[in-house]
């Protein structure tokens, strides 16, 4: 096993988009059940590349590639669309539910995963935690309403602009309440000696 180290900047922007880029390509050039296939296989290289790269595999991606391999290959295994269609369903209904059940329970997984990038006070962590849950909950849902009320071309492009593009916009919008709740340095300890 390696050890953690610090990951590039590069590798997350690269194990985010780089298998969904995958899948939109191949989808424009050979169909869905081939671009299935692309997305399990470059999902995996991904996981793979964070491994080699920065010496673990974060919790996120690996449920993520988890979802993308049982729905993708019930996609490849039973010839049938609906599957894949499906698994940004159960991905973002999911993290609405870990969220939610993490608030139910007094704990906010959000600050786990972004604690030391956003540094907020506990109630800044638990609005953020609930705007998240509810957000993903209607990213469910609308992509079930995409999905079975449009076009397969369509849905592929929402599935690669829409949820990505509307995820970026939300969370720019969370910036105000980030700011607010942010944590302010503290002098330390050698400094306030004197």
């Amino acid at each position: 096993m390696t050890n953690p180290r610090t990951p590039p900047r590069w590798l997350k922007p690269a194990t985010d988009i780089g298998p969904i880029a995958v899948f939109f390509v191949a989808y424009l050039k050979f169909g869905l059940l081939p671009a299935t296939a692309a997305l399990i296989a470059a999902t995996a290289a991904a996981l793979l590349l964070s491994l080699v790269v920065a010496g673990r595999v974060p919790l996120v991606p690996l449920v993520t590639a988890g979802v993308v391999g049982l729905f993708g290959g019930l996609t490849l295994l039973l010839n049938d669309e609906t599957f894949i269609k499906l698994k940004p369903t159960i991905v973002q209904g999911l993290f609405a539910l870990v969220l939610f059940g993490g608030f139910a329970l007094g704990r906010s997984p959000l600050k786990r995963l972004f604690g030391t990038a956003w540094p907020m006070d506990d109630t800044g962590w638990r609005w953020l935690g609930l705007r998240f849950a509810g957000y993903f909950a209607v990213m469910a849902l609308l992509n079930e309403i995409v999905w079975r009320t449009q076009t397969t071309d369509f849905w592929v492009s929402f599935k690669v602009f829409g949820i990505m593009g509307l995820t970026m916009v939300f969370t720019l919008a969370q910036m105000p309440l980030i700011r607010r709740h942010r944590l302010r340095e503290t002098p330390s300890d050698g400094a306030a000696d004197g």
